[in-house]
Formats: C-alpha cells, structure tokens, sequence
C-alpha cells in the first residue's frame, strides 16, 4: 500500500517492472494471453528467482540467498 507522500514505497515494483519488460517483453511477441501467462511464469519461477543475480543480494539469485540465511 502506499504512503501519502512516500516515493519509496514503489520503487522496489518499479525496478522489478523494468528489469522485466527490458529482459523478456521487449524482445517477444506474443499471440495470445496464454502464451503472456506462460512466459511470464517461466521468467519469474525459472529465471529470475532461482538464476538471475541481484545486487542488493550479494550478487546472489534469491533461491541461493534464501538457502544461505
């Protein structure tokens, strides 16, 4: 939920959303919704959680950084 006046509270959503379309939407075209559901499932559960590193993790993926803590 946002904070009136709080700038902050969204970043975090932002920042995914961005990574997001510049590494999966803009290099695909889609057909149907399925084919969206599909590939964003994959991305997100696949890549993203379990390969990709983030900084603010110690350049971890957040399945290593969850086993490690």
């Amino acid at each position: 939920m946002i904070r009136k006046g709080n700038c902050w509270d969204n970043a975090p959503m932002e920042s995914f959303f961005a990574t997001l379309k510049n590494e999966l939407i803009h290099h695909e075209q889609y057909q149907t919704r399925s084919e969206v559901r599909l590939s964003l499932f994959e991305y997100i559960e696949a890549f993203y959680n379990t390969i990709r590193k983030h900084s603010a993790l110690g350049y971890k993926s957040p399945a290593q950084f969850q086993q490690t803590t």
